[in-house]
């Protein structure tokens, strides 16, 4: 029976099949009930970059600073800010209203506990770090920041779409970075509530009755006002496809985030759904290489692969034949944006040429290594790439080890550094969100920091040389001079071989309509 006509025979038994009830609310409480892309398996979100924590962490905590849809910071937590000492001090005041979940007032020492746990772990946050002198909070409600030299993009740091900088309470954020916070208390929209959640099965959130929207501004993607219009939020995880679609189309969930692009005309066709890309910065696809462990610490080896790819292919199995919701000939820059560029990208004219590959791969003294592959198969965008990837990897003669697993063992797993006979790894398939990739500011997978950066850990100091020089760029012409000679450089050092770029339509019940739906938010923050 292939997918379609278990969909149908599903259709018809959905709430015996569905792995629990919808919960029963109260007269009048609205309740969404909403598929995620995988289970929710670490819920801090300076422990991952994994998006799922992200999405769960946009609920749950507030963030200084969020970014519109121009992808530039605008005030959240804070009222506003001044700069003077040439760039060299900024001064933040918190707004009026602030609480956590446990009744307590938001104050400036637990913002900057939290900026200091976050940036002990995020790339970005790092340089914030070093281009800091000092942080402190000089009364309840102003956080200061001392700069050893100008950081133009403090707000955006703070404010960034991935890996986002979460307020709790001090004595929380005095956790180590290395190690998990024991209570999600945040001051965010909605409370998570740890007695309802499921592993594997369910995470429920409530309204916080204290949050207080931000009294001015448009909402827009992370930005403005979020004026909540849900009194709780019910993840259902459901990893088989099919049961989800059917459990969209009876009702018994609301909001599925990422259907397999197989199901998308049969769900479009059913008057009571609609699908619609929600998070319209979509995504840049890359095979991540581990740049620590033999064969793929020689970059001669890495930058083999590259002839061998056929990004329509990946977006093809990850997205369908539509094109409407892909991309190839993209390289590391999301596509249309004011940095996105053409060097380096002759690398993928034509046909993909295995034979080539294969040849310079034993050039570069590739000698049959074992190359361990981690693969999710709940994440449907991850496994089908994957799958493409392993095909061409055995093409061009590599040895894979095809390791298969659920999403939050990926997630724990990719971050250790150990060699491979440790339980480490050579390769896995990821994607990070577009918003993220706009320049080489805040694209942490494109740093060359080593062990310092992100799972993987290129080191390339010409990278991390270029960047600094388009972060103290004073025009636009040298800085889209620095990012083409970032992206050739990128293709040279390979810090991640790019795959193209997707928009992934999300589709929900149309009874949702009354109800504002935005990026990932499920508050209502939606451009008006």
């Amino acid at each position: 029976m292939n997918r379609r006509d278990f969909l149908k025979a599903a259709t018809a038994t959905a709430t015996a099949t569905v792995a629990a009830p919808r919960l029963a609310s109260a007269a009048g409480e609205k309740v969404l009930t909403f598929v995620p892309q995988s289970d929710l398996t670490l819920l801090d979100p300076v422990q991952t970059t994994g998006l799922v924590t992200r999405n769960h962490a946009l609920l749950v905590f507030d963030t200084l600073y969020g970014v519109d849809e121009r992808f530039e910071a605008q005030p959240q937590m804070v009222a506003g800010h001044e700069i003077d000492r040439d760039g060299l001090r900024w001064t933040l005041t918190l707004r009026e209203g602030l609480k956590f979940h446990d009744g307590e007032q938001v104050l400036a020492r637990d913002a900057v506990a939290s900026i200091k746990r976050w940036w002990s772990r995020d790339v970005f946050g790092g340089d914030l770090r070093n281009a800091t002198a000092e942080l402190s909070a000089t009364s309840d409600n102003t956080i200061v920041f001392d700069l050893k030299k100008p950081f133009p993009l403090l707000a955006y740091a703070l404010g960034k779409p991935s890996s986002v900088c979460p307020v709790m309470p001090e004595h929380l954020a005095l956790t180590p970075g290395t190690e998990q916070v024991k209570e999600m208390i945040g001051s965010g929209p909605f409370q998570f509530v740890p007695d309802e959640r499921i592993v594997g099965s369910q995470v429920v959130y409530k309204r916080f009755d204290g949050y207080v929207p931000r009294a001015s501004g448009t909402a827009s993607f992370m930005a403005g006002p979020k004026t909540v219009h849900l009194d709780r939020v019910i993840w259902r995880v459901l990893p088989d496809a099919a049961t989800a679609a059917a459990a969209l189309q009876v009702g018994e969930v609301d909001w599925w985030e990422q259907p397999t692009p197989d199901l998308l005309p049969l769900l479009a066709k059913r008057g009571n759904i609609k699908v619609e890309v929600k998070d319209t910065g979509g995504y840049l696809a890359m095979i991540r290489l581990n740049h620590l462990v033999p064969p793929f610490d020689n970059p001669a080896i890495r930058r083999a692969i590259l002839s061998a790819i056929s990004q329509t292919e990946f977006m093809t199995a990850v997205m369908g034949i539509n094109g409407n919701f892909w991309k190839d000939n993209v390289g590391f820059f999301l596509p249309a944006s004011p940095f996105a560029n053409d060097a380096g990208m002759d690398v993928f004219a034509g046909a993909p040429d295995y034979a080539k590959a294969k040849r310079d791969l034993q050039a570069a003294g590739y000698k049959g290594e074992r190359i361990v592959f981690v693969v999710p198969t709940d994440l449907h965008a991850l496994n089908s790439m994957s799958l493409v990837a392993a095909d061409m990897f055995r093409k061009i003669g590599l040895e894979v080890d095809y390791q298969v697993s659920d999403w939050g063992t990926v997630l724990q797993r990719i971050a250790s550094q150990r060699p491979l006979d440790q339980g480490g790894w050579s390769a896995w398939c990821n994607y990070v969100p577009g918003a993220s990739a706009i320049n080489p500011a805040a694209h942490s997978y494109l740093r060359g920091i080593g062990k310092a950066g992100t799972f993987g850990w290129p080191s390339s100091e010409k990278i991390e040389a270029l960047r600094l020089a388009f972060l103290s760029a004073e025009d636009d012409k040298e800085r889209q001079r620095l990012v083409r000679e970032i992206q050739a450089q990128a293709m040279r050092d390979t810090p991640y071989l790019p795959l193209g770029y997707f928009a992934q339509p999300a589709a929900y019940s149309q009874k949702l309509s009354g109800i504002p739906l935005g990026f990932s938010q499920f508050y209502g923050v939606k451009k008006a």
